[in-house]
């Protein structure tokens, strides 16, 4: 594809200027070597010495051992040489060049009793490929004399790593240019997406230009989808080769034209296999799957993208079985063959499958990888994600983005802060911790697995925040229950200059209700749109109605739904349910609550919440009614369960969970607690209790909700001077809230709850969420 796309016109341009130089020919490595030792001879006498033979002989054998790797033979021959030339030396230097070995290839350079050109031109060239360009530069402007191969090894350096001004000074420079000169140039502002200056170079120069030079640039155009100029450089080519119609032809297929494709290709006097696979490429990447197999099937010869391209196109469509005939019928599938078929069936949902490929795999590269995990991930299976990730990193594969967004989300979305250290510590060790993208999903994933100080010092640590960067400390914060924390955040943001958008303000408000700060809440959603720009959504309004809610403004809360500029969602209905829960408003919840039934039949949350309501109240027939109508409507209530991590293994709790190993301990500690609590003055709420029972049968059932067992049992396990962190999938109880308070006062220890809606951070007897959740 390289090839059609014009992508690596650098390589192809300037081989030459980076290619071993003609002295290290052997044949005329061998002749110099005779000629030194003859030069002297009398006259008549022209047979090399056993000496010369000797020393030819061994600067073949070190090139030889040199090409197969064997370094260490090839020192072992030159040291043991009674007598070295030049071209020993060179091909110990080009030979530890080769393999890699740059610091002992410098150590020969500087032993060398006497240097040629060739031997500064290598250590150059090492340089450069070394990446190390200053110290190749200093090394290149110390050379005795230079020729053309010294400068265009120079430019090259600069050409590859994208320092185009520094290689055109060069380049100005030269005392003499050849076409790989010329050429380098070219393509280094092609490469680099400066083609307009490429264009002013190809103008200028008054030799004619190689059909290659034409080619660069007339890709470097179609990357800029600039088709015209593109068109406009073929259709003035003198001469064409194959790689110049493919590039035209892929060009146009890559920016949708498949008509104008279509009539280069059946204008292509020659067409190789590319020029084919253009044409298939670009019909299944503009959902013409048809067209391409006619094409794919009238190939006369196919390549391994030929095959990949098809497959790719049937799993688009959604045909795993065609993608599948396809595959079992290639002749040499490679990893990007496996891969599209693995997240074809992950696309399909067919977990089973995708990993019975993904274990059939010769190799795996790090997208394999990545494609199971984020398919794990994505489909809820977040513990086999991770078990995933810790098995590919046994395997020593490189993370990719892709990998450690999967991973860091998941760590986040189950609550494994531990297994997240873990990335972070390997995203430390490669450098990437301080990137942007790494960055923000590492603050996300502390955010979310209840450690926001953390979260606040790799947020700091970020070189260049973006808008996410921001938004994900101001949500975290708001989250947690800090407010003026976000306000904070959110001030340093404008300062910044960077500007806030949807996102933002939904977390500035989310911040105001979740802290209380109803003037602030006000006074950011009616400046929204003058100061910033963003017109307010239903998430604006959803964010303001539960602000008001929470301060108890319920008529003003219901008249903004009135007055709202569009049809009110669900989940703002739902929010002025839960105002209406906290403050005993029944007949304002039954409204909230038979919209809500109308637009989200199967919303098993607002049947509990209207429950509650009627619970609190002693309204039981009606909370008996709502049971019936859940059954009747096939509506289920999600399970309650918490879970706590502890030493790297995920302990998972149930209401009266019998199961657990500890259970005995727990159930012991709780009851010991429940007496000190009451001590303490904690009273039972049982009007949590949705069952009409009598009170003592409510205490206990109160006394065992999971959220409880797992509290309990971190403060068993959990280091002291550690955090308690519990996580619950649903909204914690008001009677566990309080008795959680309560421990977290007798126990003096810090305890972080994560429930459905927002973390609770309890302290000395009290929850950063001001008892309103």
């Amino acid at each position: 594809m390289k090839q059609m796309l014009g992508n690596n016109c650098y390589g192809q341009l300037c081989s030459s200027s980076i290619n071993v130089h003609p002295s290290q020919n052997q044949a005329l490595s061998n002749w110099r070597c005779i000629m030194s030792e003859t030069r002297n001879k009398p006259t008549g006498t022209n047979t090399p010495t056993a000496n010369t033979i000797s020393i030819v002989r061994c600067n073949t054998a070190i090139t030889t051992h040199m090409r197969n790797g064997q370094w260490e033979t090839a020192l072992h021959v030159f040291n043991s040489m009674p007598s070295r030339t030049l071209v020993s030396w060179n091909s110990m230097i080009s030979g530890y060049l080769s393999n890699g070995n740059f610091f002992l290839a410098r150590k020969m350079f500087e032993e060398m009793p006497e240097r040629d050109m060739y031997s500064w031109n290598l250590m150059v060239r090492g340089y450069v490929r070394n990446g190390n360009l200053s110290a190749a530069r200093v090394l290149f402007e110390d050379m005795p004399e230079r020729d053309v191969v010294s400068w265009n090894t120079m430019l090259s350096g600069y050409a590859l790593n994208g320092h185009v001004d520094e290689a055109k000074e060069l380049f100005d420079r030269m005392p003499q240019k050849n076409s790989i000169s010329w050429n380098g140039l070219l393509a280094a502002y092609v490469q680099n997406g400066r083609v307009d200056e490429a264009r002013v170079v190809f103008e200028s120069r008054e030799e004619d230009w190689e059909v290659v030079s034409w080619n660069c640039l007339m890709g470097g155009y179609l990357k800029k989808m600039r088709l015209a100029e593109a068109r406009d450089l073929f259709d003035r080519m003198v001469e064409r080769d194959v790689v110049s119609w493919n590039t035209m032809i892929s060009g146009y297929a890559r920016n949708g034209d498949m008509p104008e494709a279509e009539s280069l290709f059946q204008r292509c006097p020659n067409r190789d296999v590319f020029t084919w696979t253009s044409m298939v490429s670009g019909y299944v990447q503009n959902d013409m799957v048809h067209e391409a197999g006619k094409v794919f099937y009238e190939m006369p010869e196919k390549n391994v993208v030929s095959w990949n391209s098809m497959i790719a196109g049937h799993v688009r469509c959604k045909r795993m079985d065609l993608a599948r005939e396809l595959f079992d019928s290639m002749p040499c599938p490679n990893v990007s063959s496996w891969n599209t078929i693995i997240s074809g069936y992950m696309q399909a949902g067919d977990i089973a499958q995708a990993r019975c490929f993904f274990d059939r795999m010769p190799f795996r590269d790090s997208v394999s990888w990545s494609a199971m995990i984020a398919g794990y991930a994505q489909t809820g299976y977040g513990e086999e994600a991770l078990h995933l990730f810790i098995g590919m990193n046994r395997d020593g594969v490189t993370l990719n983005k892709s990998i450690v967004t999967c991973v860091l989300s998941t760590c986040a979305d189950i609550g494994i802060m531990e297994l997240g250290k873990q990335v972070h510590g390997c995203l430390v060790k490669s450098g990437y911790d301080t990137g942007t993208y790494a960055g923000n999903a590492l603050v996300a994933m502390y955010c979310k697995c209840g450690s926001i100080d953390e979260a606040a010092l790799v947020f700091e640590s970020i070189r260049e925040k973006d808008i996410v960067s921001w938004n994900t400390m101001i949500a975290g914060y708001a989250r947690h229950g800090f407010g003026n924390n976000a306000l904070e955040v959110f001030q340093s943001m404008t300062i910044d200059g960077c500007r806030p958008d949807d996102a933002t303000m939904v977390a500035v408000l989310s911040a105001c209700g979740h802290s209380g700060l109803l003037d602030t809440g006000r006074k950011y959603f009616d400046a929204m749109y003058h100061d910033y720009g963003v017109i307010a959504s239903p998430r604006h309004y959803t964010c303001m109605i539960d602000l008001l809610g929470r301060a108890g403004r319920l008529v003003e809360a219901l008249n903004l739904v009135k007055n709202m500029p569009f049809e009110p969602d669900a989940a703002t209905w739902g929010a002025l349910l839960g105002a209406s829960r906290v403050y005993g408003n029944t007949k304002l919840g039954e409204k909230a609550a038979g919209i809500i039934f109308q637009m989200e039949p199967d919303n098993s949350g607002m049947y509990i919440l209207l429950s509650n309501l009627y619970a609190a109240s002693g309204r039981w027939n009606d909370v008996r009614e709502m049971r019936l109508k859940m059954r009747h409507t096939g509506v289920k209530k999600l399970p309650g369960y918490s879970w706590v991590e502890v030493k790297n293994k995920v302990h998972i709790f149930s209401a009266g969970d019998s199961c657990h190993p500890d259970k005995d301990r727990i159930y012991a500690y709780l009851e010991d607690m429940d007496l000190r609590m009451k001590q303490d003055g904690y009273v039972s709420s049982t009007k949590s209790v949705l069952h009409d029972v009598d009170e003592e049968e409510k205490e206990h059932m109160l006394k065992y909700h999971s959220e409880r067992l797992a509290v309990a049992f971190a403060i068993l396990t959990v280091p002291a001077e550690v955090p308690i962190r519990v996580m619950k999938n649903l909204r914690v109880c008001q009677d566990c809230h309080t008795a959680i308070k309560h421990m977290s006062k007798l126990i003096g220890r810090l305890i972080i709850l994560r429930d459905s809606n927002r973390f609770h951070h309890f302290k000395g007897g009290s929850c950063s969420c001001g008892d309103y959740w």
